[in-house]
This record gives C-alpha cells, sequence and structure tokens, in this order.
C-alpha cells in the first residue's frame, strides 16, 4: 500500500506544470533566505564542503556540477526520443527547432555584445543570454497554454534543449580552465561502452549505474564541464523498443528519473542559485552595471527577435516547416518564452563573474527570465482563448 502515494507523488512530478511550481517555491526561498537575516547560515550551506579529497566540492557546487547533469541526462532522453521516434523524426520538421535555437543564442549574444561592449566582465559574461531554461519555459507553457496543441512543447522543449547543449558547448569552450587529456579519453571510453551495452540489449542497472558515476568523474575531472556526461549518456540511450519489450530503455528512464530532475535537481540548483541580493540598493546597482544591463537586453530582446526571426526566414526559404496547427502569433508567444535564461544562465553567470559583479548579473537574469515568463503567459493566454473562440 506504501508503494501507490510514492507512484502517485512520482506521477504528479512528471508534469511541467508542477515542475515549474516546484522550481519557482525554491527561487522564492532563495531569495528570502538570501535577504533576510538567515542570509550568513544560507552562505555557510552553499559553500560548505562536500566528498572525498579528490572530489572536494562546495553544495552549490554538486548541485550545479552534479545535480544539473541528472537534468541534461533527462533532457537529452527526450530530445532523442522526439528525434528518433516523435514528431522530429522527419527532417524538415527536426531542423527548425534546431534553426531557431541558433537564432535565439547568436542574435541575444550579439544584442548583450552590443550594450555591454568594452564593459568589465563582459569578455565572457556575452554567453549568459544564450540559454533558456527548460524546465521553467515548460512550466509556464503548461500552466497557461491549455488550449494550444502540443506541437508547441515538442517545438519549445526541441530548441531549449539545443539552446542548453550550444550553451553547454560554449561553456566547455570558454570555462575550460584546465584540460586533462587522460581524464578526456576515459570518458569517450566510458561512453562508448554504455552506447556498446545498449546495442548488445543489456539492461543491468549493477552496469549502467558506476558506467554514468564515472563517465560524470571523468568528466569533471577533464576540466570539461561535468554536465556534458548527462547529455551524452541521454543521447546515447537506445529509444526504439524491441517487440519482447513494454518500453525502450530511454523511456522507462525517462519515466524514473523525471521526477528526480523535477523534484530534486532542478529546484536544489535554483535554491543555492538564485540567492541574490534584491534590496533597492542592490537593484539600482544592478541597472547601473552595463553587463546586467547587456543581459536583460540579451534575453529579452535578442531572444524573441532571434527564435522569431530565423524560424520566419528558414519557413520562408522552404528550408524547414512550420507545424501545421501552429500560427504565427502561436510561434511569437512560444519564442518569448525563449527569454526565460534562469538555470543555465545562472550557471553561465557563476562561471563568467564572481563577487558583486556575478550577484547584479544573476539578479539581471531573474529579473529578465521573470519579465519574459509574465510576457509569455500573457501571450499564451490570449491565443489559447482566441483558438477556443473560434
Amino acid at each position: 500500500m506504501a508503494r501507490r502515494p510514492v507512484a502517485e507523488f512520482a506521477r504528479y512530478l512528471r508534469t511541467e506544470t508542477v515542475g515549474g511550481m516546484i522550481l519557482l517555491g525554491a527561487t522564492a526561498v532563495a531569495l528570502l533566505l538570501a535577504n533576510s537575516p538567515l542570509k550568513g547560515a544560507y552562505q555557510a550551506a552553499r559553500d560548505f564542503h562536500l566528498g572525498p579529497s579528490f572530489l572536494s566540492l562546495t553544495v552549490g557546487e554538486w548541485a550545479k556540477d552534479g545535480l544539473l547533469a541528472l537534468f541534461f541526462f533527462v533532457a537529452g532522453l527526450e530530445l532523442k526520443r522526439e528525434l528518433v521516434v516523435g514528431e522530429l523524426s522527419r527532417f524538415k520538421a527536426a531542423i527548425l527547432p534546431v534553426v531557431a535555437a541558433l537564432g535565439g543564442m547568436i542574435v541575444p549574444i550579439a544584442v548583450a555584445l552590443a550594450v555591454g561592449w568594452g564593459a568589465p566582465g563582459m569578455d565572457k559574461a556575452w554567453a549568459i543570454p544564450s540559454a533558456t531554461d527548460i524546465a521553467f519555459a515548460l512550466g509556464v507553457l503548461a500552466l497557461t497554454a491549455s488550449g494550444l496543441p502540443s506541437s508547441a512543447r515538442v517545438f519549445l522543449l526541441s530548441l531549449a534543449v539545443v539552446d542548453d547543449l550550444g550553451a553547454i558547448v560554449i561553456i566547455a569552450i570558454l570555462f575550460t580552465t584546465k584540460f586533462n587529456l587522460i581524464a578526456v579519453g576515459s570518458a569517450v571510453v566510458l561512453l562508448a561502452l554504455y552506447a556498446f551495452l545498449q546495442h548488445k540489449r543489456i539492461q543491468s542497472t549493477w552496469l549502467y549505474v558506476p558506467i554514468a558515476l564515472a563517465t560524470w568523474v571523468a568528466m569533471h575531472e577533464s576540466g570539461v564541464h561535468a554536465t556534458i556526461a548527462g547529455v551524452a549518456l541521454g543521447l546515447l540511450t537506445r529509444v526504439k523498443k524491441d517487440p519482447y519489450e513494454r518500453k525502450s530503455p530511454a523511456l522507462r528512464l525517462e519515466h524514473r528519473l523525471q521526477p528526480w530532475s523535477a523534484g530534486l535537481a532542478v529546484p536544489v540548483f535554483a535554491l543555492f542559485a538564485a540567492g541574490v541580493p534584491v534590496t533597492p540598493t542592490a537593484l539600482g546597482q544592478m541597472l547601473d552595471d552595463r553587463v546586467a544591463i547587456a543581459v536583460i537586453a540579451g534575453l529579452l530582446v535578442g531572444k524573441l527577435v532571434g527564435i522569431l526571426g530565423t524560424t520566419f526566414v528558414a519557413v520562408r526559404l522552404k528550408l524547414a516547416v512550420r507545424p501545421t496547427d501552429l500560427g504565427w502569433r502561436d510561434m511569437a508567444a512560444v519564442s518569448m518564452l525563449g527569454g526565460v535564461g534562469f538555470t543555465v544562465s545562472l550557471l553561465i553567470a557563476d562561471l563568467s563573474l564572481t563577487g558583486e559583479a556575478a550577484e547584479r548579473v544573476k539578479a539581471a537574469v531573474l529579473l529578465a527570465s521573470a519579465t519574459a515568463s509574465l510576457l509569455a503567459a500573457a501571450m499564451l493566454v490570449r491565443r489559447a482563448r482566441a483558438r477556443r473562440a473560434t
């Protein structure tokens, strides 16, 4: 009998609405703690070191490097499934979110550089508005766009995953302070072993869990950001089921791990990443910081223009096809959700800046993401009402 409530709770966590609400709640708690008398205790907990001597990280770093790897593993599983057997299995359908994601990275970066060129810290902070938060964006979509077809969710998911993969590549290039060739080689061998076991239809958890953990450790020690291990493992997982299987390995893993990703990994990361001061003085300092303003402009203006503009051009040039059940106003509303940078934008802010500069820019990410969420929600509600009226 005890298993049934647990199973029901896990099912509850699988919905994007709930995931978005938990993420929002964790962000609110982080902001409250960081702006209360408990600020010292909060920072001490975030900076407390855990782990063996060869892999001693702070609690915040474990959330950023470890828990987000689980989040990206689940995202990689879902993207692989859509590409192989889902709505993106046709080339022209699959290419649209890829083109949109590229536009949604290049244009925000260009806007941010135009606004913040020459400002201290802009040499690495330009990458901050390149990302779209998958969990938060899907949560807003689920809350406000019940009248839109499922193709809107698939487009946003694919766009956000490709977008975040691009951001992770930027992280690997910009923030690799060391490069351990032996560790990289070990990670490649472990990934090849994982793919081989998938090909041979091996299903033992006792094999896969140690391989996944060892891959994460090797990727972390290589100097490349450890979350790439999660993406790579997700994309190497088999998504087509054999005749004797009820579900494919990718679907089984997604079903088991998605509640952990939505209910633990992303909220804990937000709890330790979103704790920034939001006093009137801090907000004034943020608005005087050109890097922070550049990030806001990149997320709010660059994302909408980049995603919608490249989508429109790709469809007009017949390089890709727009989902037949989505109009351009629907696409504009979904594109606005691209401005919800949050998770990966906060991650890049943590990596590219330090001290008060990082706090100001993280506050800018939160402000821009909240604004993009509200604007997109208003647009999506209006589109859903318009569809119901027709």
